[in-house]
């Protein structure tokens, strides 16, 4: 009951952007994250050194407008996709404008976001604000977040395999999309809710969940009908 307790919060945070989603595999069907990755680093380690100096160059650029993009990235959502790949990409993705690239992004997002619970829950690591006590970018967000495990890190989860599934629809503006996801990954930095190894290895997670995808008939089918799709709108 103890473990279901811990994990709600998680869940609830995810609610939004899974609201329904078809996942393309179960979660014991992606990748183990406990089988690939190494574990949090230990206070006693180099990675933790850079753990914190990083902790510490998030709280420098957060009165500077990198922090206010950190402060709104902190949505955690398809919509908030939307809007930083909208104008990259060069045409508006949304549920109404690109159905099929839509319907694509949120049940690819949401079988990827089953990737980071094994880690996330047996890890169960504590926030940088709940470690130093400090408070984060968006306070509000605190007490729900401070349940949840923080390595790896779901927002990144959701920035990375975005921006690889537009590469493959948009392949033209691969940089700068990539540029965009890692970012997203780097605001939860900024904010003071994860640590970079949890961003570092979210990043690993997205590519092993990315790499899945490609193994479901169904993903394959829905990726060609956002490609066609796209194609259209750019034509008009």
């Amino acid at each position: 009951m103890k473990k279901i307790c811990l994990i709600l919060p998680f869940l609830v945070l995810s609610l939004g952007l899974m609201a329904k989603a078809h996942p393309y595999f179960t979660s014991p069907e992606m990748p183990n994250a406990l089988h690939y990755l190494p574990g949090p680093p230990q206070t006693n380690e180099m990675r933790y050194a850079y753990d914190t100096a990083q902790y510490q160059w998030g709280k420098r650029m957060r009165p500077t407008p990198r922090g206010e993009k950190a402060r709104l990235d902190a949505e955690y959502s398809i919509d908030r996709m939307a809007v930083i790949f909208s104008p990259i990409v060069g045409i508006e993705i949304s549920k109404a404008n690109t159905p099929e690239l839509w319907k694509l992004l949120k049940d690819a997002n949401k079988t990827a976001h089953y990737a980071c619970d094994s880690a996330k829950n047996t890890y169960m690591r504590k926030r940088p604000y709940m470690v130093f006590h400090e408070p984060t970018l968006v306070p509000e967000d605190e007490e729900e977040l401070s349940h949840n495990g923080s390595y790896p890190s779901g927002h990144t989860t959701l920035g990375w395999t975005t921006a690889l599934i537009l590469c493959e629809i948009y392949p033209e503006a691969q940089d700068a999309i990539l540029k965009e996801g890692f970012e997203y990954g780097q605001s939860r930095v900024i904010a003071g809710f994860h640590w970079q190894s949890d961003v570092d290895a979210a990043r690993v997670v997205a590519s092993a969940a990315f790499a899945r995808l490609h193994t479901s008939k169904a993903y394959l089918k829905q990726l060609e009908k956002a490609q066609k799709e796209f194609k259209k709108k750019c034509k008009k």
